[in-house]
């Protein structure tokens, strides 16, 4: 597994008991066979009952952050609170800048993997800001199945349908990590709509970070504190 997580884990030590999960889509070489963020749904709440959490606090970032909405519009009881850094998707009910930005991204299908995978950082960024450099040394093997899953997930929250009015029904908190680095026209007009759907919203922007050096990994410990407190307010 892609270490996402591991930084954050560690400050968060023994206070929580927590798991980190994959996703499903790169659970093997390729995609499965008619993938939908349903698979990823399944998944959770497989991993949740594997474990014996009844009820549990959802963390998820880009991908995982989108399927932890559609999990929490099926399966909002489950859920003590919910966490999004940077969704990759909220929904097809975008606003007009929103959806300009993600028809370039589905422009992107067909590309060679290694032009898919920069544009595709590029379009997530604010303009002027650089991508981060490619590793020195070679990149790990999870890397090689990033291109057809992002793909599949693309597909994926094409055909999705997110149910905004079980959403609106989700009264725990719901807190949103957001890059003041990410690109404004997709990730900040997401967090303000997502703001007029959760009764209870709050966003946390970190000014200096992107969607490809989130604060979970670059400031882990103000990422704890926030979650910590979110955790703490949902649980009092």
């Amino acid at each position: 597994m892609e270490p996402a997580y591991a930084a954050l884990l560690q400050v968060l030590g023994d206070r929580v008991d927590s798991v980190a999960k994959d996703l499903d889509v790169y659970s093997e070489d390729r995609p499965p066979a008619n993938y939908t963020l349903g698979i990823e749904v399944e998944g959770i709440l497989r991993e949740a009952d594997r474990h014996g959490f009844d009820r549990f606090h959802l963390v998820g970032y880009s991908g995982g952050g989108a399927s932890s909405l559609a999990f929490t519009a099926e399966h909002g009881e489950r859920l003590l609170s919910l966490a999004l850094l940077e969704p990759a998707w909220a929904g097809n009910d975008r606003t007009e800048e929103e959806q300009a930005l993600w028809l370039r991204f589905r422009a992107l299908a067909g590309l060679p993997p290694d032009r898919f995978m920069a544009e595709f950082m590029q379009l997530q960024l604010a303009p002027g800001v650089e991508p981060p450099p490619p590793p020195e040394n070679p990149p790990p093997a999870w890397m090689a199945k990033r291109p057809a899953g992002i793909q599949a997930l693309l597909e994926a929250f094409e055909s999705g349908h997110l149910d905004v009015d079980a959403l609106r029904g989700f009264d725990r908190p719901v807190y949103f990590a957001l890059g003041g680095r990410s690109h404004p026209d997709y990730y900040a007009r997401m967090a303000r709509r997502l703001a007029a759907i959760f009764p209870d919203f709050t966003v946390e922007t970190f000014p200096e970070r992107h969607h490809f050096d989130p604060p979970h990994r670059i400031e882990p410990e103000r990422q704890a504190d926030s979650l910590l407190a979110i955790w703490e307010r949902a649980e009092a």
